[in-house]
């Protein structure tokens, strides 16, 4: 019997280190962006949605953003003294935990509070969001749904059925209560009904200023301690 064509070894040896060159490209382009910019903010994102924070970046192109990598923006950074690339960063690598971004520019701490505290955008909960509210849907035709739909918001546990071609809801139905935690269930319906419950807010933590390599933490914040198991997402940089 022939050999396959697609019956071919791959020697290990000969494949790279996939993405050892872009950590060390974004440790460059760290360092490059503090000795550029006058101000280094760290932010933590709530209700993360990607296409606000699109907004953010296009609305602040003479900014720059980096969201993700924490352990490897330590890295640049410095997570002591004895290795901080310069005076005090290593008291901004305690806030790089969780769901946090660093944002270098050259505007003041008021026009950075000033823009921030004011970027509020309602969205859609999702899984696993907590319920801002009660939500209870009337009884009654539902005229906003096609016929088509009737089965799969009656899969969703919506006592629904079609009266003369018309997506009817049978009874009064409570969706969910304020503090729930939303199941993919109750988040879907709440969508289908176009009930926004979660808030897209960025609280600014700390800054830090090049000039001076002065260091303050903003809003009350309290510096963390670090810990070696956080979370290692995909890092987004933007112009």
């Amino acid at each position: 019997m022939p050999k396959s064509k697609r019956d071919k070894k791959i020697s290990l040896t000969k494949t790279t280190k996939k993405g050892l060159e872009s950590k060390q490209k974004l440790i460059e382009e760290l360092r490059k962006c503090v000795d550029t910019y006058r101000n280094l903010f760290i932010f933590s994102v709530e209700n993360m949605r990607n296409n606000k924070l699109k907004d953010i970046r296009t609305a602040w192109k003479h900014s720059r953003f980096f969201f993700g990598k924490n352990k490897v923006m330590i890295v640049a950074l410095g997570k002591g003294s004895p290795d901080e690339y310069k005076d005090n960063l290593h008291k901004v690598s305690k806030f790089l935990r969780g769901e946090v971004g660093v944002l270098f520019t050259n505007k003041t701490k008021d026009e950075v509070y000033e823009y921030f505290s004011h970027f509020k955008e309602m969205d859609f909960a999702r899984a696993g969001n907590q319920a801002q509210m009660d939500v209870t849907l009337d009884e009654g035709p539902l005229e906003q749904f096609p016929h088509s739909m009737e089965p799969q918001l009656r899969q969703l546990g919506l006592p629904t059925a079609l009266k003369k071609g018309v997506v009817t809801l049978l009874k009064d139905y409570e969706v969910c209560k304020e503090g729930d935690i939303l199941t993919p269930e109750q988040a879907r319906i709440l969508k289908l009904f176009a009930i926004e419950m979660a808030e897209f807010k960025v609280k600014i933590k700390c800054m830090w200023n090049s000039e001076t390599t002065e260091f303050q933490g903003l809003a009350g914040e309290e510096e963390p301690e670090l810990d070696d198991h956080d979370d290692d997402e995909e890092d987004e940089d933007a112009e």
